[in-house]
């Protein structure tokens, strides 16, 4: 059976042992047959909430969250759709905040592929910047005691659109919608205790999940704290085709749109596989190691415990060397030991969750990574095992695992949801 994983931005193909092996794919809803027009429609009839031309007047100042290189949002194809609804202002008074939560800065060359030369020529774009608090604004705490710092243009603008991608995420349940705000434009203590030790680790907070996610909950706590004026969230399929328009109000909309993710990725099977291939849906989401970890994070839901997981991730940006992951990743001698050092008390550190989470799905099956940007070296001092030939890993763990062993394939990585289904 050959099969085509999402990887880099050409694919990776394989081929397994057809009557052992299982490929669960998310549906691929075609794309739009007019986007721009789809696009115009649900700015100025939202299915929730106002349209974006009542909510804006001559001399406001306008604020637009929008992502950064990490994520495959057509953010080129969307902008000028919406700013051309926003020409009765000057350019002057509308910043487009690239809403880079903990990631590094997107780079100038980035941000001519994410945004289009024009506009990124045309207006003010900042990244923003979690670290730097003459930049940031308080606004109280949450009800659970996070203090609320938020990109200070954000908060003083006098109009607050968002710009987001939903699918499935690993601890929050959906991207997309609020997360464009938090973490997106938070400052660093305000992530940090969002994403806390105790945070990822509780049961809801887990893919698909968001109302009683603790972590999706204090999301949208945060989001609406400033104020969101107005929203807009697609969903995209594999051609990066836009595939569905949620505008309006920011809760009500996302919502809708999780809906609609939902039924598309959430994928029941009857029994664990004693092997998982799995990818991070290729470029730009399999951008680096650190946001590798939700490919690996999706396969553990159907792993066999003790079992193998094999993500093939390309990882053009390395491990990376910017952030706190790699630094955290490499100071201990294995999974444990670095759940151990996370929970330990008064522990704090910028990427965390993301370690945190590779551990407890260490624990429970063994990782391989099929990258050709990592090294051997580099790819075992992050606690992993480089493979060259998955075709080869996967039949050395089946041999291991015996005749009756099968193997399950997540093309598309973290845009499945893959569960077991439940004993009645």
């Amino acid at each position: 059976m050959k099969v085509k994983l999402a990887y880099g931005r050409e694919g990776l193909e394989v081929d397994l042992p057809d009557e052992r092996t299982t490929v669960i794919e998310p549906l691929y809803p075609a794309g739009l047959a007019d986007e721009r027009a789809a696009l115009r429609e649900a700015i100025n009839n939202p299915r929730a909430g106002a349209p974006l031309s009542s909510l804006v007047k001559r001399g406001d100042t306008v604020a637009i969250s929008v992502c950064d290189v990490t994520r495959p949002i057509p953010t080129s194809r969307i902008l000028p759709v919406l700013l051309k609804e926003l020409t009765r202002l000057s350019p002057e008074s509308i910043t487009i905040l690239i809403a880079t939560g903990t990631h590094r800065p997107t780079s100038r060359k980035e941000l001519a592929s994410v945004l289009g030369a024009d506009i990124l020529s045309g207006f003010r774009v900042v990244n923003h910047e979690c670290q730097r608090k003459d930049s940031l604004s308080y606004l109280g705490d949450t009800a659970s005691g996070i203090p609320i710092w938020l990109n200070r243009e954000w908060v003083e603008s006098d109009v607050r659109i968002t710009v987001g991608f939903v699918e499935p995420h690993f601890f929050a349940g959906f991207s997309g919608g609020p997360k464009m705000v938090a973490p997106g434009l938070a400052g660093l203590e305000t992530i940090l205790q969002l994403h806390s030790a105790a945070l990822i680790a509780d049961l809801n907070a887990t893919w698909g999940m968001t109302v009683g996610n603790p972590i999706h909950d204090a999301i949208r706590e945060i989001a609406t704290s400033a104020g969101v004026t107005f929203s807009l969230d697609v969903t995209i399929n594999r051609e990066r085709r836009i595939t569905g328009v949620y505008a309006g109000d920011l809760l009500a909309a996302h919502g809708e749109a999780c809906e609609f993710v939902a039924s598309t990725a959430m994928r029941e099977i009857s029994r664990p596989f004693e092997v998982v291939v799995t990818t991070n849906s290729g470029y730009p989401l399999d951008l680096n190691l650190y946001q590798a970890v939700k490919g690996m994070s999706a396969a553990a839901r159907v792993v066999k415990s003790g079992g193998s997981i094999i993500c093939a991730a390309e990882c053009s940006d390395g491990i990376p060397d910017h952030g706190e992951y790699k630094k955290l990743l490499t100071s201990a001698v294995g999974p444990q030991e670095l759940l151990d050092k996370i929970g330990s008390p008064g522990f704090s550190c910028q990427d965390q969750w993301q370690v945190q989470v590779q551990a407890q799905v260490q624990l429970i099956a063994e990782v391989f990574l099929k990258s050709e940007s990592l090294t051997p070296e580099e790819v075992r001092a992050a606690h992993l095992e480089p493979v060259e030939s998955i075709e080869d890993k996967v039949k050395e763990v089946l041999d291991k695992w015996g005749p009756e062993a099968k193997v399950c394939v997540l093309p598309e990585g973290p845009q499945t949801i893959p569960y077991i289904r439940r004993k009645q």
